[in-house]
């Protein structure tokens, strides 16, 4: 658009600069033409009148002069006529000339000392007036004068009619060309060139298996379109190639995972069965700002596990609309395609009150299941309001989806995380024949800790509804066990690790979760690493860099991290000026009091640290509270010398595996928390205790220390290990679990 908008502006300087040269040289033409007209006649009527003037003024009969005077007044565009004597005052006046042209002794003195006659044209009470004084003789001396006042404002209203005139056909021809120019380049070039696009875009995403035809356009678009035809056959056919691949190597476990792998597998375990995904968070928010709608995907580790295999599957996913320009977005069923610029499934947003955000989110799920999973020493708080906020959104997830599957035969729905324990057993009991998974993201705490809450057995009952219940580790899957075997009356197999209760059967099941990786076409290998200044909001100039990256959350351990890295600076001075420390931490738009404090502690302890440590323009700590974007994030991971992930209690953390994907040039560092899940697949990571500021310190400098072909030697292991088990092998293994189900 903006394109269209430079030709169509100029066209309109072109048009308009030829429209006022030419309306220029038309007005001052007219308004020669009409002045040299009006001078001539005004010199004709005078040289009539000044015969007689001069014989009754000669006569000296004044009362005969006043009478001609008046007798020629009355002609068109003549406004008076006066005759002055030789000492300049007026002898006779016609009525109607203003005082203001009577007054003009100046025009008459230079007229009587030079002997001839002049001209002038005046600014007479806003009108044009051409004034003509003739010198009045006798004997050949000069005794006096005679002055015609003529109406010259109608050059001026000429003139302006032909600027009026010009301006109005300039507009109509602005006009005309703008019509013309968007007409023809929408019609011979934007939309040959959308036809191109879409065609390559279907060939790109695989919306097509038809072989693509050659695309109809001007003749100048031919030889591209020709070209672009062919591009599109041979993406299809690379396509159908990689699909056969798939296909052959898709029960093999020990090559790479990848999208177009998974997608071979869906098809053939699912056969086109529709997958359901029902989370918290919404993978995409639209958010308004200054009336416009702007689109950015979320924060969170659940949504990066989730999203690729979404992209590869296809579906439905149905997640609570938080956005500013949520609701102005989707359709009259709240639906929209997603991602917005390459749509892979569908989002189904559902709108939740401040009252349910408020009781089910940030009260039960935030402040008392949340701190009750995650050891991280924080007292869970149990309200019956919040309780009840939950059972009701749990209700209202659990409507959206029925109205969803009620037409589909044996519906795969996957439930995510600790905000839907309630909803299992609520889809069951209404459809008994749909496959449920619910994936618990965090950890899962000891059946003594969890036995604390007063609605543990609602809790567990409603888990109990899916056939099969996903935890990052065995060890979690130990602890719900146990759990299950002190609260719940049920049969319990420790060998199938199985849970019967009444006639339904739930298995439990390690799945560690991971990120996209497959060192393939993706990979970024070929780009080199970052610059410094290829991040302009950075601003870090040293020579190390450490990384952070987290939400803004008591149960990641930053204020344990800021403190590490303060007693380091502290043991190794000569580290000062030298490195500086990246924190990303975003905030959440819904957070309780807890997250709220920790976000003041977190902000005071990083100015405390800068103003120890500062040494002129240099600090030790770059606190960033903004959202950023992958590209940005993956730019860091590749920047940064070390990783540091500080987690008191963590499921997973993806934050460690996306800093392993992007390594490709398999430098770097990861420091792990010892009760991060990761630390059980990540093996070459160095592992500290998060609670020991004195470890943490030691650890970052034995990682900045560490030579290079160590790291490439843990490095490399780390990404074999992430490779091998991929987001898409996730997927898969948990599709084949509820698959093999029957």
């Amino acid at each position: 658009m903006k394109q269209l908008l430079f030709i169509i502006v100029g066209v309109i300087i072109a048009v308009s600069a030829i429209a006022f040269a030419f309306t220029l040289t038309q007005a001052n033409q007219q308004q020669l033409s009409l002045t040299a007209d009006l001078q001539y006649r005004t010199h004709l009527l005078a040289d009539s009148l000044k015969e007689s003037v001069e014989l009754y003024y000669t006569g000296h009969s004044t009362e005969a002069l006043q009478k001609i005077v008046d007798k020629f007044a009355n002609r068109e565009r003549l406004v008076g006529l006066a005759v002055y004597d030789n000492k300049e005052k007026p002898v006779a006046t016609s009525a109607g000339l203003p005082q203001t042209i009577i007054d003009q002794p100046h025009l008459v003195s230079d007229v009587m000392d030079r002997d001839e006659p002049r001209g002038n044209f005046l600014k007479i009470d806003g009108k044009s007036m051409y004034v003509f004084v003739e010198p009045l003789r006798q004997n050949d001396t000069v005794v006096g004068a005679f002055m015609l006042a003529q109406n010259a404002s109608y050059i001026d209203s000429s003139v302006n009619q032909i600027w009026g005139s010009n301006l109005f056909r300039l507009l109509v021809q602005v006009f005309l060309f703008s019509t013309i120019v968007i007409l023809l380049v929408r019609w011979i070039i934007f939309k040959p060139i959308n036809r191109l696009a879409e065609s390559i875009k279907s060939a790109r995403t695989g919306r097509s298996d038809d072989f693509i035809k050659p695309i109809k356009g001007p003749s100048f678009f031919k030889p591209l379109a020709h070209e672009i035809s062919k591009i599109s056959q041979s993406l299809l056919q690379a396509r159908s190639s990689a699909s056969e691949e798939a296909r052959m190597r898709m029960e093999k476990l020990d090559t790479p995972w990848t999208a177009e792998r998974l997608k071979e597998f869906t098809k053939a375990h699912l056969k086109d069965r529709e997958i359901f995904v029902v989370s918290n968070r919404e993978p995409y928010i639209h958010n308004k700002v200054k009336n416009k709608i702007f689109y950015s995907m979320t924060a969170h580790g659940m949504i990066t596990a989730i999203e690729p295999m979404m992209k590869a599957c296809g579906g439905l996913w149905l997640a609570h609309g938080s956005g500013t320009g949520d609701r102005q977005t989707v359709d009259e069923h709240n639906k929209i395609a997603v991602p917005p610029d390459e749509p892979k499934y569908t989002l189904k947003r559902v709108w939740l009150s401040d009252a349910d955000i408020q009781g089910y989110y940030v009260g039960f799920a935030n402040e008392a299941l949340y701190p009750l999973c995650l050891h991280t020493h924080t007292r869970p708080v149990f309200r019956k309001e919040d309780w009840l906020a939950y059972k009701r959104v749990n209700g209202i997830f659990a409507e959206s989806l029925l109205a969803e599957i009620k037409n589909i035969s044996q519906p795969l729905v996957l439930i995510q995380d600790f905000h839907f324990a309630l909803l299992p057993q609520m889809i069951k009991a209404n459809r008994p024949d749909a496959q449920v998974v619910l994936f618990w993201h965090i950890t899962w705490p000891s059946a003594e800790q969890f036995s604390i809450c007063p609605w543990r057995k609602e809790i567990l009952e409603g888990m109990l509804g899916a056939d099969v219940i996903g935890f990052h580790t065995q060890q979690h899957c130990n602890n719900f066990i146990e759990t299950i075997g002190k609260e719940v009356e049920a049969l319990i197999d420790l060998e199938r690790f199985s849970i019967s209760r009444g006639n339904h059967l739930s298995y439990i099941k390690p799945f560690p979760v991971s990120v996209a990786f497959t060192n393939g076409l993706k990979d970024t290998a070929s780009e080199g690493k970052p610059n410094k200044n290829s991040l302009p909001w950075l601003k870090v100039k040293t020579k190390y860099i450490g990384l952070g990256v987290d939400r803004l959350d008591y149960t990641k351990g930053i204020i344990e991290r800021l403190k590490g890295l303060e007693t380091f600076l502290d043991a190794h001075p000569h580290y000062k000026k030298q490195l500086t420390f990246v924190q990303i931490a975003p905030e959440s738009r819904e957070v309780g009091e807890k997250n709220r404090e920790y976000n003041k502690a977190v902000t005071e302890e990083v100015q405390r640290i800068n103003k120890k440590f500062k040494i002129d323009e240099w600090e030790p700590i770059v606190l960033e509270k903004e959202y950023h974007p992958h590209e940005e994030l993956n730019a860091l991971y590749r920047l940064a010398n070390f990783c540091l992930i500080t987690s008191l209690h963590d499921g997973m953390n993806l934050v460690a595996k996306e800093f392993v994907a992007a390594r490709h040039d398999e430098a770097g560092v990861i420091i792990l928390s010892q009760f991060a899940g990761a630390s059980r697949d990540l093996t070459g990571a160095l592992i500290v205790n998060p609670y020991s500021a004195e470890e943490i310190a030691e650890t970052i400098y034995k990682a900045l220390a560490m030579s290079p072909t160590e790291q490439h030697r843990r490095m490399k292991s780390m990404r074999n290990s992430v490779k091998n088990y991929n987001i898409y092998r996730w997927a898969a293994e948990l599709i084949k679990s509820i698959v093999s189900l029957g």
